[in-house]
């Protein structure tokens, strides 16, 4: 059915997409939603401070 080197090569294959699959759960999991939480907490505080600096001036 596979000669030795389709083998060699479909392993590879195999390898490669399960470690991209794994890779996009890991990043759309926790990645990416806690850089978007990041920026919405610095962004938060900016806005703060620039009330703050409305207020006092």
């Amino acid at each position: 059915m596979f000669e030795f080197d389709q083998y060699l090569g479909f392993l590879a294959f195999l390898t490669i997409l399960t470690i991209g699959f794994w890779l996009m759960i890991f990043l759309l999991t926790f990645v990416i939603p806690y850089w978007i939480g990041g920026s919405l907490i610095e962004r938060i505080k900016e806005i703060r401070e620039e009330k703050k600096a409305k207020r006092n001036a």
